[in-house]
């Protein structure tokens, strides 16, 4: 998988200026959401409860400095060594040369019950010698970075609030004189209301896990506070694969503006020409509207049809149907998604809406805007990106950058949304009419015994367009429009009056 970094995601000259006075984290898309980076020399908190990737997180860091020629020191005081290198080796890691482990363990006198202190509280004792051992680790290696796994042993043994802040200041000024850049994990198993650290700390990030009804576990992370620094705030998807964390940063449309010439763009049908005004506007987003089987997703492939035929790269994302099925019925309607797809003028993907969270589906809509040239992108069906995304204010926010950006892109976006019912009154799940520049509408209606479909435009911000409903039959050349049902009272409510001539299309000759 391809994943954007430097300016294409975001970063600035003067923040590309900044990862020479940086450290660069190690982790896909963290340093565009700081801006840069760790600020050298520094303490930071990464804070979360267990298993959301805190420990991921540092050993990707560590190795991001092994890598830049530094001395890596991993202080672990609540997980084994042992534990730590096969974590490592589950995501096909091995701590090499300068990196460093630091397993510290309660000393054995401590651990036997007979030499434990009764008039001294054992504590007093055992945090001296933490700390003094840390400290003796640190001259014996000199490292240049540091992670210290667990705050939450240290809190315990401090006892108090007094001497858990005094003790965190104590090595933060230790390792600051040493010129040392620190990350320090909590679990967060104590007090979730100590924020000791956070006013100690340069900067404080927040790692989160939801656990949705149905489907994986969804992180997130974001960024509380950093001294100095203008970060990018709000709340980022991310997710641990084999071979560790990528963060989604989130989508700023403003931050991605492109020259492009803004034209319309005729569509290989006549007749669809002439309903849509002359074709559609490059840059603009299309929503299509209607119930199911009513031809939405056949309607978005005669758009990328003629998209590849003028030479275009298009990109289709699939929630709702199986490749395999879509194939093989659009090749029975003459449009060979195959054939595009051998090409590299088509990239199409089956969306799993279980398990992607839309943060990483914006990143992926950018991979083909940026990295293969996509100029008509298709999302199939806003219905299946809802169901990765319950919230459905949320949703309309994502969408609203989403779309913005293809806008500024010169990308031409066509979204399709199934209406609940058949016939009659229709209601959306979501209401994103507002965020198109055209609207699109299908409806099934009754006439002379049969299931009909009809087509109209009902909104185009950017040029005129026909205001008329005109009937389409489905065939094996794809969709056919006939004349303006001029005949027809009340088609869009599914129950027409006739009162005319019918001017309908004869399903023989489609």
């Amino acid at each position: 998988m391809y994943y954007l970094r430097g300016e294409a995601n975001g970063l600035t000259g003067k923040d590309t200026e900044n990862l020479k006075a940086n450290c660069e984290t190690g982790v896909s898309g963290l340093d565009e959401i700081l801006a840069g980076g760790l600020a050298k020399s520094r303490l930071f908190l990464i804070e979360g409860s267990p298993g959301t990737g805190k420990t991921t997180i540092a050993s990707q860091f560590l190795m991001a400095g092994v890598d830049a020629g530094d001395k890596v020191l991993y202080i672990t005081l609540s997980e084994t060594e042992e534990e730590l290198r096969d974590g490592a080796a589950s995501h096909g890691w091995t701590f090499g040369n300068g990196f460093e482990v630091f397993e510290l363990v309660p000393p054995e006198s401590l651990l036997d019950e007979q030499q434990q202190q009764s008039l001294l509280y054992s504590s007093d004792l055992e945090l001296g010698e933490t700390t003094k051992r840390i400290f003796e680790a640190f001259e014996r290696i000199k490292p240049s970075r540091v992670v210290l796994d667990s705050l939450s042993e240290i809190r315990l043994l401090a006892q108090s609030s007094l001497r858990y802040r005094r003790q965190i200041l104590a090595l933060k000024h230790y390792f600051s004189r040493h010129a040392s850049t620190v990350l320090m994990l909590d679990d967060m198993t104590a007090d979730v209301m100590d924020k000791t650290v956070h006013s100690v700390a340069h900067a404080v990030i927040r790692l989160e896990e939801l656990s949705p009804t149905y489907g994986a576990e969804r992180r997130r992370m974001r960024v509380l506070k950093y001294r100095g620094r203008k970060y990018r705030g709000g709340y980022h998807d991310f997710v641990i694969d084999t071979g560790g964390i990528r963060v989604f940063p989130r989508l700023v449309s403003a931050e991605h503006r492109s020259d492009f010439k803004r034209e319309t763009v005729p569509i290989g049908d006549t007749q669809l020409n002439k309903l849509l005004g002359g074709g559609f506007e490059r840059g603009a987003s299309n929503l299509i509207l209607g119930p199911a089987g009513t031809g939405k997703s056949l309607l978005t492939l005669s758009f990328v049809k003629s998209a590849v035929e003028r030479g275009e790269t298009a990109a289709m994302f699939v929630f709702d149907e199986e490749l395999g099925l879509l194939f093989d019925r659009s090749k029975g309607l003459g449009i060979d998604l195959q054939a595009m797809v051998d090409s590299k003028r088509l990239v199409i993907e089956q969306i799993d809406a279980a398990e992607l969270t839309p943060g990483e589906f914006s990143e992926r809509v950018r991979i083909c805007v940026e990295k293969f040239g996509a100029r008509t992108v298709v999302v199939d069906s806003l219905n299946g990106y809802q169901a990765a995304m319950p919230e459905e204010q949320a949703l309309i926010l994502h969408m609203h950058e989403l779309l913005q950006y293809l806008n500024r892109q010169g990308a031409t976006t066509f979204l399709t949304v199934a209406q609940h019912g058949l016939v009659g009154d229709m209601k959306s799940p979501v209401d994103v009419t507002y965020l198109a520049d055209t609207v699109i509408l299908l409806r099934y209606f009754e006439a002379m015994g049969r299931v009909r479909r009809a087509i109209s435009v009902v909104k185009k911000r950017t040029g005129s367009h026909e205001d008329t409903i005109r009937e389409f039959m489905i065939g094996s050349n794809g969709i056919t429009l006939g004349e303006p049902l001029t005949a027809f009272q009340g088609v869009l409510r599914g129950v027409p009056n006739l009162v005319g001539d019918t001017g309908l299309l004869d399903a023989t000759k489609a």
